[in-house]
């Protein structure tokens, strides 16, 4: 029965069989596993190629926002070149200015020439954007130059009128 293990040929045999089982296995693996790698490799470059179509939409959106941006700045700019928005922008200014100075007023004239500065310089950042807009925030809640501006038509009312 031990006679067929000491046979070279059945060693042979046994061994060449036994090492084209491992080379089938081996070989079936590495097959599997470069599928899968092909798998990976057509996930990898079609998550690129919508990683840059989305880069893509958005520096359009982007440039098309600054372009917006750009152009809303030009139109304020405009706007505030009218006669009656520069009259606007200075009672806006006065009225900031006269808010400060009722707040803090050791002497009145060179603290009144430093408020309106700062409030000719507030409006200024807001109209490059730099800072939150208050002067929508003070119309959409009715302060501001709005009342002021009712006021002073009030009051040409009753003057014209004759009362006080």
């Amino acid at each position: 029965m031990f006679d067929i293990f000491s046979n070279p040929l059945y060693t042979f045999g046994m061994g060449f069989g036994l090492g084209c089982v491992f080379w089938f296995m081996s070989a079936f693996a590495h097959w599997r596993t470069r599928g899968e790698f092909r798998r990976y490799k057509s996930h990898l470059s079609d998550k690129l190629e919508l990683d840059a179509c989305q880069l893509q939409e958005t520096n359009k959106d982007r440039a098309r926002l600054a372009q917006e941006n750009e152009n809303l700045r030009i139109q304020v700019s405009r706007l505030n070149d009218r006669p009656e928005n520069k009259l606007q922008r200075d009672l806006e200014i006065l009225a900031r200015a006269e808010k400060h100075m009722l707040v803090n007023a050791p002497g009145f004239a060179p603290a009144w020439e430093m408020a309106k500065t700062q409030a000719q310089s507030q409006l200024e950042t807001e109209e490059k954007g730099m800072s939150f807009p208050q002067k929508i925030f003070r119309k959409l809640t009715g302060g501001g130059s709005a009342a002021l501006q009712e006021t002073s038509a009030h009051s040409q009312e009753t003057a014209k009128s004759g009362g006080l």
